[in-house]
């Protein structure tokens, strides 16, 4: 009979504190160098982003609006010039004047973009967003529960499947959007996930750190620091936490002035991102704003809604983390932060590529006809970020403001995404243990 799960003599992956399969990415690595067609399919598109770079620096196209301005950024720095004091930078190209709204300490950890080109700097940060996406992807399959027994199941064959998802993944509109502005979305991420269920897993001492270095960079990833304190990894918490606070300390004594003025006005100005209402912004505070019209509460009244989701979003992670499900449970902090952060761009949402490898390994070994329900949700959440309807809405000029309601469903469909799902998730739970109860007492 043919094993479809290695034993640990055959050189399985030690398994994490959690009891799940560790993974061992030199391994995999090791495997994916002696597979010509894996490594060709990987390589394609990473040598495409740089062809294109370099031809866009020689036809002077107009590539990466975002990564255009992260590499600005570092040049002000680079210089010691100011970043703050005006909303666009001097060092920015004509057809990509944005304000630089990140921290000082990510101008500072863009600097190898100024060495390039601006066409060439997309074309290097493309690269690495495209590695990280298969890296998130085999990350996440990493994470999945043990194969069964019983039976093969597609992430038995962890290679494959990321391949897969990686092709299908390039058609999620967060993931082709955060390549085409040059954003690094994917990149933060990848050091997420392999920080909090491959390094921290482990035990390592360097635990917290990517987490740490990703908040010092952008801030949102901070929370995770919140999550791992509160799974009882508060060593990795405080590595982290000690990360992002060295990172600053060390941009006050570099560029005091920049260091200031972000933390006292920049920070708290949101305006100066864009405008709140826009259809791209895919947040509780967004939708407040098109709901009221702009109302002056609406951002305060978004607020107590993020506080009062955290409940149960505190509720479900607990939950899944007591399960040994450790991804499902980062997810939850990941789609929450999502929800309650002021600016939630459409392609910050990469986070549903993983979502989508869990909700994936959870359909059932059957027919679409006999598990409708899962197969229905699971395609449901991936068509909402495939389907580009935000694309489709009528939107900027204050549009949004005038949606009919209809399209604020529509145009809130990211953010209503993770509460149905919570919602039916929970509902489901509650219907099992009706059910368990019913059958105890008729057997009883």
């Amino acid at each position: 009979m043919t094993r479809t799960v290695p034993s640990a003599a055959d050189g399985e992956a030690p398994v994490n504190r959690s009891g799940q399969p560790r993974l061992a990415l030199r391994r995999s690595l090791a495997r994916l160098s002696v597979r010509p067609r894996s490594m060709l399919i990987f390589a394609v598109f990473p040598l495409l982003a740089i062809a294109v770079g370099f031809w866009g620096w020689t036809h002077d196209w107009n590539l990466g609006v975002d990564s255009a301005v992260y590499r600005a950024g570092a040049l002000q720095l680079l210089r010691g010039d100011n970043l703050y004091d005006a909303n666009t930078l001097p060092t920015e190209p004509g057809w990509a004047l944005l304000p630089f709204t990140y921290p000082p300490t990510a101008a500072l950890l863009f600097a190898p973009l100024a060495l390039v080109p601006v066409q060439v700097a997309w074309g290097f940060l493309t690269v690495v967003s495209l590695g990280a996406l298969a890296l998130s992807v085999r990350i996440a399959i990493g994470a999945l529960p043990r194969p069964a027994a019983d039976g093969p199941r597609w992430w038995a064959s962890p290679a494959r499947s990321t391949i897969v998802f990686f092709l299908v993944f390039l058609g999620l509109e967060p993931v082709w959007r955060t390549i085409f502005l040059g954003q690094i979305n994917l990149i933060l991420m990848a050091m997420v996930l392999l920080d909090m269920l491959v390094i921290g897993a482990r035990g390592s001492r360097w635990g917290g750190v990517l987490v740490g270095l990703a908040a010092a960079i952008k801030l949102t990833p901070i929370v995770f620091l919140g999550h791992l304190l509160v799974t009882g990894r508060w060593k990795d918490a405080l590595r982290g936490f000690a990360t992002f606070v060295g990172m600053q300390a060390l941009l006050f004594l570099i560029n005091p002035h920049d260091s200031w003025k972000y933390w006292t006005k920049t920070l708290p100005d949101t305006g100066r991102i864009g405008p709140v209402h826009w259809a791209g912004n895919q947040s509780l505070n967004a939708l407040m704003n098109r709901a009221t019209d702009l109302a002056p509460w609406a951002s305060s009244a978004a607020t107590v809604i993020g506080l009062v989701l955290a409940i149960p979003a505190l509720w479900l992670m607990f939950r899944f983390h007591r399960r040994g499900q450790a991804l499902a449970a980062l997810l939850v902090t990941a789609f929450w932060i999502l929800l309650i952060s002021p600016i939630s761009w459409t392609h910050h949402w990469v986070w549903v590529a993983p979502l989508v490898v869990l909700l994936v390994s959870r359909l059932p070994k059957t027919t679409p006809a006999t598990a409708w329900k899962r197969w229905l949700g699971t395609f449901l959440v991936a068509f909402v970020f495939v389907s580009c309807v935000l694309l489709i809405l009528p939107n900027g000029r204050n549009v949004e403001l005038h949606w009919k309601v209809w399209q604020n469903i529509l145009g809130d469909a990211y953010i209503l995404m993770p509460v149905v799902l919570a919602v039916a998730l929970v509902l489901r739970w509650g219907l099992q243990r009706r059910a368990r109860n019913r059958a105890e007492q008729e057997s009883s």
